[in-house]
């Protein structure tokens, strides 16, 4: 029976330095990196040193950022001499993915610990980065538990670089020094990263999403500058929680600020958890030894029965392009590979499984140059990341769309009026060559329009929450239902006679405007994606007159809460922001509810008989007195 050993007793002994200790390694043997900042720089340096003494060795890595040394060593790679096995799942476009494009194993992040653990992958050597020992041998992780962990527990040999600049991140992050058979002490600065900057688009796409995102959410958040945008428009939120495979310095921020409190989590209350922290050196000090910060390995972490124990998920992550049915493509970013290691799958899963969860998938609609639409009618042969089934809320600075549940015609329609508007014809017409759409259908002056997204309102009524904002073409089939589910003297009111039918050409011209010359807005309740339109306002331009004509309609389960004030109210103030220089309405002499609706505006009201009808005006140059 083997006697217990006290870790101290040991320790000096497996000290030695990084050439010694990658000597150890012999040949035909399976090597696992630790990961992302977490990399043990010198012994990779080490490895890349004596890399020309081996034959049949296999590195086996997250896919990460590129230091001088693995470079040179994937430079020097050949078949049967020396592999590098990248964990990755996404699109292989950039130059280095495609070089080395035979080495990628595509895997999802919450499977990986399972391939080492199982030994269906056996690790031989593992060379991972730790914190020094505390009093009782214990050894943290820091800044890499993700896949590490596992690496190292499933190892038949543990080389540790063992830094006193690695923080010492509380959780499952401890390895125990007499888990490891070679010591190399030796201090180094951990790996940075410095994200880019954040873009117009990138900033606008962060509105939209915090439109979607409530008090007492649970967060994840994928890496690049657009999610760092979203972060930022975070900040008037309240109680936030974090569960993420990366902990970057934006989160930081939001959580020195009391945005991210973690107190609403629902699970591991209190506790930020993520499985790895990608940053600045800040970032790196914050972590250390914080009682509110956990770490714990990919298959925690990712799992998405654990995603789907928080209240409220909200999965955030950017895609590389999406095709007209929802199908998504990921890829690593040019600033940061681990962008590439893809835990969108599990955690699009687990948030759809949380208790008022959701998922949200955004890119900006062109690539950097504008020369080329990241939604496109097919994905050709990139890697599908999300399958169209999983697909939900999707953004661009365009706007925000929800998939659910939607026909391919429905979403190809959505999808486009989120593109580009240069590309929005060029999209149509391939939806109708691949039968994704009807042949008559057609954008009309949308189809070069932007959204104005600031013409957005919330209203509360008592406890319903109350959308209006301009229309948009996905409304046309709720702005149809909601002409039909008028009363008959409403529909009188509005159309001047009786009318039963309301074809689809009928409403086409209600969602497919300009929002200068042709404005609609409509008010809607319900869960985003799945509206109800309750109230329409909306304006048309007489251009001889340069006066906008204004018409309603109001659900009758609704009037009397001052809707139709609410809905005049932003069509004047749009006209007069559009040069328009006055409203104008048409209707029924007894139409008493019209006259009192303009006089609610601060501008003098005329009001003249004309053809049997009531004609009403009011010019934004004559206030009343």
């Amino acid at each position: 029976m083997a006697k217990n050993i006290y870790w101290a007793d040991t320790y000096v002994h497996k000290t030695c330095d990084a050439l010694s200790a990658i000597d150890k390694i012999r040949n035909g043997q399976r090597i696992f990196i630790g990961s992302a900042c977490g990399e043990p720089q010198e012994l990779v340096k080490a490895l890349a040193a004596r890399s020309q003494n081996f034959s049949g060795l296999e590195i086996v890595r997250m896919m990460s950022t590129e230091t001088s040394s693995l470079t040179g060593i994937a430079n020097r790679t050949q078949d049967g001499s020396l592999n590098i096995r990248s964990i990755y799942l996404g699109s292989t476009n950039s130059e280095h993915l495609s070089r080395n494009k035979r080495f990628i194993t595509p895997m999802n992040m919450s499977d990986v610990p399972n391939l080492f653990t199982s030994r269906k992958l056996p690790i031989n050597v593992a060379l991972i980065q730790v914190s020094p020992p505390d009093d009782f041998g214990w050894m943290s992780l820091g800044v890499s538990v993700d896949v590490t962990l596992a690496a190292a527990l499933a190892a038949d040999f543990v080389i540790a670089q063992v830094n006193s600049r690695m923080p010492r991140v509380m959780g499952h992050s401890f390895i125990h020094a007499n888990q490891v058979n070679v010591i190399v002490e030796h201090d180094e600065d951990l790996l940075t990263i410095d994200l880019v900057e954040k873009s117009s688009a990138a900033t606008q796409m962060g509105k939209h999403i915090s439109r979607l995102i409530e008090d007492g959410s649970t967060l994840q958040i994928g890496l690049d500058a657009a999610s760092q945008a979203t972060i930022q428009a975070l900040e008037g939120k309240n109680d936030l929680g974090f569960h993420s495979q990366y902990l970057t310095e934006d989160v930081m921020h939001l959580y020195s600020q009391g945005v991210i409190t973690n107190r609403c989590k629902g699970f591991n209350d209190g506790k930020l958890v993520a499985s790895a922290a990608l940053g600045s050196h800040n970032l790196y000090e914050f972590l250390h030894d914080n009682p509110g910060i956990e770490f714990y390995p990919s298959d925690y972490v990712n799992d998405p029965f654990i995603i789907a124990r928080h209240n409220k998920m909200v999965a955030m992550n950017r895609a590389r392009a999406i095709d007209l049915t929802g199908q998504v493509t990921a890829k690593a970013m040019a600033q940061t590979l681990y962008a590439g290691v893809s835990g969108i799958p599990d955690f699009v899963r687990g948030a759809w499984g949380s208790k008022g969860g959701k998922s949200i998938i955004f890119l900006p609609s062109t690539n950097p140059e504008g020369t080329r639409s990241n939604i496109v009618h097919s994905l050709g042969d990139e890697t599908v990341v999300v399958p169209r089934g999983d697909v939900h809320f999707i953004t661009t600075e365009y706007g925000v769309i929800n998939l659910f549940g939607k026909s391919l015609q429905e979403r190809a329609m959505a999808m486009i009026s989120i593109a580009h508007p240069d590309f929005r014809d060029e999209l149509l017409d391939q939806a109708k060559e691949n039968g994704l759409v009807a042949k008559e259908r057609k954008l009309g002056t949308s189809g070069k329009s932007v959204y104005p997204v600031h013409l957005e309102e919330f209203a509360y009524r008592d406890d319903l929450k109350i959308i209006i904002r301009p229309s948009k073409p996905i409304d046309e089939r709720r702005i149809q239902e909601h002409y039909y589910s008028l009363d008959k003297d409403d529909v009188v009111r509005r159309f001047f006679h009786e009318k039963i039918n309301f074809i689809r050409s009928d409403v086409e011209t209600k969602s497919q405007i300009d929002y200068i010359r042709e404005l609609v807005f409509v008010a809607l309740v319900g869960e985003v994606g799945f509206e109800k339109v309750i109230a329409i306002g909306e304006y048309r331009l007489e251009a001889k007159t340069n006066l906008a004509e204004v018409a309603f309609s109001v659900n009758g389960k609704y009037q009397g809460m001052g809707l139709g004030k609410a809905l005049l109210r932003k069509l004047a103030h749009a006209a007069r922001d559009n040069g328009i220089i006055g409203l104008i309405a048409y209707t029924a002499t007894t139409n008493n509810a019209m006259i009192r609706l303009f006089n609610s505006l601060p501008y003098k009201i005329r009001t003249t008989f004309e053809d049997n009808s009531l004609k009403i005006i009011c010019t934004f140059e004559e206030l009343k007195g």
